[in-house]
């Protein structure tokens, strides 16, 4: 009996209950009445006519990531193999585009197997176009074509490609180890240059170095060879000038100047056996040698006082 009197208040306390929504952070509920789509709520508390309105779905507006892993084939027949990450999510709140996500696909299970089936579609076309030799170096391109392709099937859908990451890009194992053995005929094919080039380097350094070497030393030796000459002409300049001072002062004194050039004849003979490196010294020392050389003395003296 007592709950036959407070049954309609227990009916309008359930009805009251029935009439408050809360929408938590990052979700979006979408309201039907009858099952035709009414309305949507955002994030927070809402009022809905109890027994009318439903909450049909709600949606979650976060990011979602799927992995995905699957085989392509190149334009030279070689079997790629592709290891990936797809980051997507809804593309905005709006009405239209939260309609789309609800209704384009009857669960979450569907949408994923047609999402997955739509990137490995646009991947394995892009590479059907390219060699084997090529698909390593056009990882950026190929992301680049998925967004570009995709992204446009996935707005109708009302999701947004966030992000694609390709992680890994492997092949079937003869060709893995043939581009390692490409790669590594290559490293000592640039080893082998390098090592050439440093040994010419080397080389025309040495060479360079050799020749400057030589060129100071021919310098060296012009220079020397210079100074010698200068000092015998010095010398022999000091010679004149000394046969002739001595011959002018015998000449006042009225002496006979083959004296003193006699006198330097045999200094030269001593001087040459003194500091003569030579072992053996040969002279001319018979009376016509000596009044041969004493001549030549002469004209060498009557030169220098030509000269003055």
């Amino acid at each position: 009996m007592d709950l036959i009197r407070f049954w309609p208040v227990l009916l309008v306390v359930f009805v009251l209950m029935g009439c408050f929504v809360t929408i938590n952070q990052g979700m979006i509920g979408v309201i039907t009445v009858f099952g035709k789509y009414h309305r949507i709520m955002k994030p927070g508390l809402h009022i809905k006519i109890p027994f009318i309105e439903q909450i049909y779905k709600k949606i979650s507006i976060q990011n979602r990531s799927v992995e995905l892993e699957f085989q392509a084939v190149t334009v030279d027949q070689a079997n790629v193999y592709f290891k990936s990450m797809l980051l997507y999510s809804v593309l905005n709140i709006g009405e239209e585009t939260i309609k789309n996500v609800a209704f384009k696909f009857i669960s979450d299970k569907d949408l994923m197997q047609a999402l997955i089936r739509t990137v490995e579609g646009s991947i394995r076309a892009f590479v059907a176009t390219k060699r084997q030799a090529e698909v390593l170096n056009v990882r950026r391109d190929i992301v680049e074509n998925v967004k570009e392709q995709v992204d446009i099937q996935l707005e109708s859908w009302g999701y947004h490609l966030q992000d694609l990451q390709i992680n890994d890009i492997t092949f079937d194992e003869v060709i893995m180890t043939s581009m390692s053995k490409v790669v590594a005929s290559n490293n000592l094919k640039a080893a082998a240059e390098n090592e050439g080039q440093a040994l010419l380097i080397t080389k025309t350094k040495a060479a360079e170095a050799e020749g400057n070497a030589i060129k100071i030393a021919a310098e060296a030796e012009r220079q020397a060879a210079q100074l010698r000459g200068q000092g015998v002409a010095l010398f022999r300049e000091e010679v004149a000038k000394g046969m002739s001072q001595a011959a002018e002062q015998m000449k006042q004194a009225n002496l006979d100047t083959n004296v003193i050039l006699f006198s330097m004849w045999t200094e030269a003979i001593k001087n040459f056996a003194e500091y003569g490196k030579g072992n053996v010294i040969f002279l001319d020392g018979s009376s016509d040698g000596m009044e041969k050389t004493m001549r030549q003395i002469m004209a060498m003296q009557q030169m220098q006082e030509n000269k003055k």
